[in-house]
């Protein structure tokens, strides 16, 4: 049977059973893996859900325009909904969110306008604030605000809470979700508090929030609110989709543990989450101590790894940001100690290429002129020059060198550097911060990996 439109996949995404990553855990696993929706996020659910209730209340009429601040995937859950009703759509997001997030929210004709992170909420340059300013602008067009937008945990109520219930067979004993407008975890808490009051509810939550002491304290401590990295959760002002009364704990996650458990998730499980996804798994990993051998626990993994390819699944993003400890060119160089490049002019012999090799014990010499790398000269390709025409030892190196040795980034991975050295490579190069060149071959490679 088909569906009608792309609106009507939007739902029974399917719960898998983690393995690798909680084998250290003493209970059962479950992903409520959500990417699986046709936006590839959560948010698909209560975007659709706030549209049909804004047509019914009359709030959203024909060809009007849908306005709302996004971090990303609430937007593009509105964007198919305006893709099938005929809505036009204009969100404002935060300078923070990834691009390929703004990218996809585009292609489905969305504009988008990006504001700065670090304003307060009712600063005018606020996503929230902007996103306000236009509704009050432009004719026919109404602002969802999520944040505020009861829909928002009705959806979740009304379908990620039965979902689960069904697809355990009413064994859950805990539900863990990230917490960002408050409507999945309040809206599927709702639900499954219904169906077994002690069923327990933990929230996720990022250090920069101020949710996680609001929860604790009651008060509202803009002390507690700093920038922080991770996306779709956590909030410097207190939604009214919350309902604490459903909640019973509050974790806080820090940005690289989020970061790295997700790309251990992806690694390890074969499910490529997003940001959060990997922020509610570390929470849980966090509570372990709270777990028995009996528990069920469901986690809920709102979106996809490709809003992130960017970012936490970029090398070189995580290093920036000491997230990641990987051993890089860099890394190689100073465990040389201060020892210079080995390198030769075109102009001089191939015989002593061939001394230099011997007196360095070296296979790859880099040919360099005023300007840096020429060529190169390898053992293996000397040998066999020579072997064939032992005169070429009084030929200059310019006469037969080879190509010259890849240039990259001097921070560059190990693991990158492995696939440029093969057959016809033999080294890299690359330049430190003073402007000084350096090599590294198969062997400091291998050394490097070995140890």
């Amino acid at each position: 049977m088909w569906k009608n439109n792309i609106l009507e996949t939007i739902g029974n995404t399917p719960l898998i059973k983690l393995n690798k990553v909680t084998k250290d855990l003493p209970c059962t696993v479950l992903a409520k893996v959500d990417y699986f929706n046709p936006g590839n996020s959560i948010k698909d659910r209560m975007a659709i859900k706030m549209v049909e209730v804004a047509e019914a209340e009359g709030k959203l009429k024909p060809g009007g325009t849908i306005i709302e601040c996004t971090s990303g995937n609430t937007g593009m859950g509105l964007a198919l909904a305006a893709c099938v009703k005929g809505y036009k759509c204009i969100f404002t997001t935060t300078d923070k969110q990834s691009k390929e997030k703004m990218d996809v929210m585009k292609a489905v004709g969305a504009e988008v306008i990006v504001c700065p992170t670090n304003v307060e909420p009712d600063d005018p340059h606020s996503y929230y604030s902007v996103a306000r300013r236009l509704s009050k602008e432009i004719p026919n067009s109404y602002f969802f605000n999520q944040y505020d937008n009861l829909s928002n945990r009705l959806a979740h109520y009304e379908t990620t809470g039965p979902e689960i219930w069904e697809q355990t067979e009413g064994k859950i004993t805990h539900f863990v979700s990230t917490a960002g407008t408050g409507g999945t975890v309040t809206g599927t808490a709702m639900y499954l508090k219904e169906k077994n009051s002690n069923i327990q509810v933990w929230a996720i939550d990022a250090y920069g929030s101020l949710i996680t002491k609001y929860f604790r304290t009651g008060e509202i401590d803009m002390n507690e609110v700093h920038p922080y990295i991770s996306e779709g959760f956590g909030e410097d002002f207190v939604p009214q989709n919350y309902d604490m009364s459903v909640i019973d704990y509050f974790e806080q996650v820090s940005d690289k543990d989020g970061a790295i458990m997700a790309r251990r998730i992806a690694k390890e499980e074969g499910i490529f989450i997003g940001y959060s996804c990997g922020s509610c798994l570390q929470g849980l990993m966090q509570l372990k101590d709270k777990l028995k051998k009996d528990d069920l626990v469901v986690c809920a993994f709102p979106d996809h790894g490709s809003r992130y390819v960017g970012k936490i699944y970029n090398d070189q993003w995580m290093m920036e940001r000491g997230f990641l400890d990987v051993k890089t060119f860099k890394d190689i160089v100073n465990a040389r100690e201060g020892k210079k490049l080995v390198t030769i002019n075109s102009k001089q012999t191939v015989a002593e290429a061939v001394s230099m090799m011997k007196k360095f014990d070296i296979e790859n010499i880099p040919v360099m002129n005023g300007n840096g790398p020429l060529g190169s000269v390898s053992e293996t390709g000397l040998f066999q020059k020579v072997f064939d025409n032992p005169e070429l030892k009084e030929a200059s190196v310019e006469s037969i060198m080879e190509k010259a040795y890849p240039l990259v980034e001097f921070d560059t991975p190990v693991e990158r550097l492995g696939s440029l050295i093969n057959k016809g490579n033999g080294a890299v190069l690359a330049k430190d911060e003073s402007g000084d060149f350096h090599i590294v071959t198969k062997y400091d490679v291998i050394q490097s990996l070995a140890k």
